[in-house]
């Protein structure tokens, strides 16, 4: 089995920041892209940010330049280090990866449960 747990979240004020983790265990062989997603009440989940093995990113651009992800291959986590947080960031966290569990298996999505982000004004 695969799991994502992830943490860091919390409440903070506007302008502040807070560094999400998000590390990936269980049967794992490889993974190939891994990031972040977000929901906001009465919202679709959307892309945050996502980061290749090779470490090529890609942002949604309402967080670009505030927000940066990264990665540890060796210890199979992500990060998303968040910065200058506004109250439209309040949401739930999702994180992603695209893991392949066995070597002869195909690669597949799977989630974290979630960690709640909220900003105040």
């Amino acid at each position: 089995q695969v799991q994502l747990v992830e943490s860091g979240g919390g409440l903070v004020q506007a302008g502040g920041s807070l560094r999400l983790s998000c590390a990936a265990s269980g049967s794992i062989f490889s993974i190939n892209a891994m990031g972040w997603y977000r929901q906001a009440p009465g919202k679709q989940r959307e892309l945050v940010g996502e980061i290749t093995r090779g470490g090529s990113t890609n942002y949604a651009d309402s967080v670009k330049g505030r927000f940066t992800i990264s990665r540890d291959n060796a210890k199979n986590t992500v990060y998303l280090q968040m910065n200058s947080l506004k109250p439209e960031d309040t949401a739930v966290y999702y994180c992603n990866a695209n893991i392949r569990p066995f070597s002869g298996s195909r690669y597949a999505d799977y989630w974290g449960q979630g960690t709640q982000v909220t900003v105040s004004s």
